[in-house]
């Protein structure tokens, strides 16, 4: 409740508000056009309807009439509610605050022709009342503007924690049926046919974002894209135009990237989602704990088939690497560190240069780790097992629960 304190009953004054109220229907509609005429957008109707614009000009030149002689509190619940409606008709506030002006101009259009018609008022006088109207003028506005703005942050919040929930329900696959998939796709903006891939990402601690702002970064770039915040996982949907957006995507997000991050093979409808989801999380797991990368499913299968299969993988590790293990540590660390680095640079001298070792050196390693395991890295399957083995034991440091 507001009122302007101190002011003193004037007759003249209630005289010409009194006036100016018996013609309130013909300025209502001249207010209406005029608004219409010098904002554009009210030309349309759409966003806000012709009726409802001269219905909120009546109630406003009513509001502002009145208080030409009401000197107790009043209310402010009109503007509040006019900003809470162009809100949710999706007026933007510019545009209502051009009306407002323009309301108000033709407000005091009609006080000043009224009062030089009739002569009830001295200049003075006036002066006072325009005062007066152009304070109401600015806490109209502020009001409408507030309710607007407190308005749009509900909404945004609203459809923000809605489209969350719908891509919870793609990734854990509760969406079943085609006609609730074609809905969350119009919700999401996303296309319901098209490329797609699903982003899993290693939350930096417990519910906060892996990939903050990552979503406007990809609209920026013309890659839609919808998100949801897990308390384990940050997790989005990104529509690819073409296969060759995939890289872009990647590039994108790789050097933002502080955490692990999986990215799924690139899927065709938005119902493979949840298959999608699992293979991100694939992905992500394939990536050596705290070790921050972005790693996509189909770049890496060995990792991908290791976190796929985490107790057959610590298995099949236990038994290739079994006697190796249980060397003494300086040996174990020292073999384990020269069968990793071998298949890293992919040859004896490269792995010599790594190690800053003679080659010799290296293949004498080598022939340890055969003797003691009874496979060598010269024998495909036996170097196949070896590779699976040490990958295994990079990416599952500890056994799987």
């Amino acid at each position: 409740m507001h009122g302007w304190p101190g002011r003193s009953s004037n007759p003249n004054v209630a005289a010409l508000a009194s006036a100016l109220l018996e013609q309130l229907p013909q300025f209502a509609d001249e207010a209406t056009e005029r608004i219409c005429q010098q904002v554009e957008a009210y030309r349309r109707e759409q966003p806000v309807p012709h009726d409802d614009l001269n219905r909120s000009c009546r109630q406003n030149l009513e509001f502002g009439f009145r208080s030409l002689v009401d000197a107790g509190p009043y209310d402010l619940s009109a503007p509040r509610r006019t900003g809470r409606l162009r809100a949710a008709q999706g007026a933007p506030l510019a545009m209502v605050l051009s009306a407002y002006r323009t309301g108000f101009a033709y407000m005091w259009d009609c006080v000043v022709a009224e009062a030089e018609r009739s002569g009830l008022v001295s200049a003075t006088e006036l002066v006072r009342i325009a005062s007066d109207m152009w304070t109401l003028n600015e806490m109209f506005t502020t009001e409408m503007a507030t309710s607007y703005r407190d308005a749009m942050t509900d909404q945004i919040l609203r459809q923000d924690q809605e489209r969350s929930a719908l891509v919870e329900a793609l990734v854990s696959g509760s969406v079943a049926d085609t006609a609730t998939v074609w809905e969350a796709a119009d919700l999401l903006a996303l296309p319901y046919q098209g490329l797609f891939v699903v982003v899993a990402a290693e939350p930096p601690t417990l519910a906060r974002h892996a990939l903050p702002n990552i979503e406007s970064r990809l609209r920026d770039r013309g890659i839609g894209s919808a998100w949801r915040l897990l308390p384990d996982l940050h997790v989005g949907i990104v529509s690819l135009r073409t296969a060759n957006t995939l890289q872009l995507m990647v590039d994108m997000v790789r050097p933002v990237v502080t955490t692990r991050v999986g990215v799924s093979p690139v899927y065709e409808g938005l119902e493979k989602t949840a298959q999608a989801m699992h293979l991100a999380r694939i992905a992500m797991a394939s990536i050596t704990p705290g070790d921050p990368q972005l790693c996509v499913f189909d770049d890496a299968p060995v990792p991908a088939l290791i976190a796929s299969a985490p107790t057959t993988s610590y298995r099949v590790m236990n038994n290739v690497l079994g006697p190796l293990l249980k060397t003494a540590a300086e040996e174990r660390e020292l073999l384990l560190q020269t069968l990793e680095t071998y298949f890293t640079a992919g040859s004896i001298a490269e792995a010599a240069r790594r190690l800053f070792c003679h080659r010799n050196t290296v293949r004498h390693r080598l022939s340890r780790i055969e003797d003691l395991t009874g496979r060598s890295v010269d024998n495909p399957s036996g170097a196949v097992e070896l590779y699976i083995a040490i990958q295994t034991m990079l990416r599952l440091p500890n056994p799987p629960k």
